[in-house]
């Protein structure tokens, strides 16, 4: 079966065709770089990383090539590191550039000393500010086994930052007026770009918010203030010209700065076309009413204003016939993440960022599993439960693998490999159903419960499966020893516990056992679970 996936364009799923299923362009938006990455960002990026893993798996089978077939995805991710704007949601971008807001950030962490060690850093200074959070967000994309902050090393085109890509974007903006599709409004000193979104008649068709049903002042979209000058309330701002902004460069249309859905047309345009690096935006054209890549992936919460509006000025600007021209042939918008039951807010406490649950001592692994085990297309529930049960997963795959490798002395044809041919058809039926992970998941599971003695050749399956999945090249914890205890990865040696462990060792020297039962019970309140093991220790793991 074909890999059949859901379109949020066509609110159906369809069979996948990419135009070129050899070389199958890719665009997700990245994170706008003001504030480091929370789990809700990473839940969306490694969707898209699922997916990506998924088309290059030998496989995946797609309507347009079969499966075993070599295939390359060219998967580019924005940094948006500038113009992204508080207020971004309103068709007049208003509010202020997001990296004053980093900015002050950074200056309070300075003041109250929480600052990484060694770093330096200018709160005022925009670009340092992004610098900053960059790196931060590149490094936690690496350490959840993001593939395309990985290829970032070596290639740093496949994440374009906006600040490198404002030519482009003015371009866009001048190709957009010449068309028809844009106007300047305004006197120098004060001039705005506007889009008009009533020169193409489907714009909309993505979100359902048509212009019938988009009224001034509904959903905070249009400020009555700046209505004199548009030719419609919901036309968006592309350009405004600010002499006073934190960051700002020189246009046709005065000093100022880019509105947030042109960003992310400059860079995927160019950066998923084969000639990128060559690219001339100001003569590129795609043929009447065609895609002009492949797959555009972001949160759900894109899907209005953002996505909505780069498809209209991306084909407006590109198309030689933009009207109903998709951008992307797919459109792929994972859902929100849940912290127990609750949507995430740092005034209620259940904000989490990838770094803070690393520096906690869960291991990377467990964090994409239970980010990734939830179907893309509903709400996922994050809880500690479901991190250790993620955790433990991995743990039982890893211990698998290891005995597998182990097991040089067999040849790799060794073993039940009708078993291992049925997992690889039910793993592979189920990703092809609109990545129904968990289907996928228990494939792998079922087949896992039927080796009693893993061999090279489930070794050989196992790095199959997990060249999808992404977990076993995760940096792995190693259990740290103390006289006690030996902990186990991701568990540390937390002075409470070894405490507790001495005077359980004493309670049992002299034969005081409900006081020996008593301290187990308290640690596995406390989350860990323990077993006596050679030489008067205790193996200390998570309950």
């Amino acid at each position: 079966m074909p890999l059949t996936i859901y379109n949020t364009l066509t609110r159906s799923a369809r069979p996948f065709a990419p135009a070129d299923p050899k070389r199958i362009t890719f665009y997700t938006c990245g994170l706008t770089v003001y504030d480091d990455g929370h789990i809700g960002n990473f839940r969306s990026f490694l969707a898209a990383d699922l997916l990506r893993r998924w088309l290059e798996s030998p496989l995946c089978e797609l309507v347009n090539d079969p499966a075993g077939s070599p295939r390359r995805v060219v998967h580019v991710m924005n940094i948006t590191d500038v113009g992204h704007m508080t207020d971004d949601d309103s068709a007049d971008g208003g509010g202020e550039d997001k990296m004053a807001a980093g900015g002050r950030r950074i200056a309070e962490a300075k003041k109250s000393g929480k600052l990484p060690p060694g770093v330096e850093i200018d709160p005022t200074d925009p670009r340092a500010v992004a610098e900053f959070f960059t790196g931060r967000f590149l490094r936690d994309a690496r350490d959840m086994g993001l593939k395309v902050a990985i290829e970032q090393a070596t290639n740093p085109l496949v994440m374009p930052r906006a600040t490198d890509h404002v030519p482009g974007m003015i371009v866009s903006i001048e190709r957009l007026i010449s068309r028809g599709h844009a106007y300047v409004v305004g006197s120098p000193g004060s001039r705005v770009v506007y889009f008009d979104v009533r020169s193409l008649a489907s714009y909309g068709a993505l979100s359902g918010n048509t212009l019938d049903r988009l009224r001034e002042g509904e959903g905070g979209r249009v400020r009555a203030e700046n209505q004199a000058g548009k030719r419609h309330p919901s036309d968006f701002l592309l350009w405004k010209e600010d002499r006073t902004h934190l960051m700002k460069w020189p246009s046709p249309w005065g000093e100022g700065y880019p509105g947030w859905h042109i960003e992310c047309t400059a860079m995927a345009v160019r950066c998923t076309h084969p000639e990128a690096a060559s690219l001339d935006l100001r003569t590129f054209t795609v043929p009447d009413g065609l895609p002009i890549f492949d797959i555009h992936s972001g949160g759900e919460d894109n899907i209005f204003p953002h996505h909505e509006c780069e498809i209209a000025q991306s084909c407006a600007a590109f198309n030689a016939l933009p009207e109903g021209a998709p951008l992307a042939r797919l459109w792929f918008h994972p859902r929100f993440l849940l912290i127990n039951g609750e949507k995430m807010s740092k005034s209620k406490g259940n904000f989490a960022t990838v770094r803070q649950l690393i520096d906690q001592g869960h291991e990377a692994a467990a964090i994409r599993l239970e980010l990734i085990k939830t179907h893309y297309r509903s709400n996922a529930n994050f809880t500690d439960q479901g991190l250790k049960d993620s955790a433990r997963l991995v743990e039982r795959w890893r211990r698998m693998l290891d005995a597998a490798d182990q097991a040089r002395a067999h040849s790799p044809e060794a073993g039940d490999q009708a078993a291992r041919d049925r997992c690889r058809a039910e793993f592979a039926a189920a990703m092809n159903d609109d990545l129904n992970i968990a289907g996928a998941i228990a494939a792998l599971n079922r087949w896992a419960n039927e080796v009693r003695e893993p061999l090279p050749g489930d070794g050989v399956l196992l790095r199959e499966l997990d060249a999808v999945l992404g977990l076993f090249d995760r940096p792995r914890a190693h259990g740290q020893e103390t006289d006690i205890g030996v902990f186990a990865p991701g568990v540390e040696p937390d002075p409470r516990v070894i405490d507790l462990l001495l005077a359980r060792r004493e309670a049992r020297a002299r034969k005081d056992f409900a006081s020996s039962d008593r301290i187990r019970d308290e640690l596995a309140a406390m989350g860990y679970a323990i077993k006596d093991v050679a030489g008067g220790r205790v193996e200390v793991r998570r309950a």
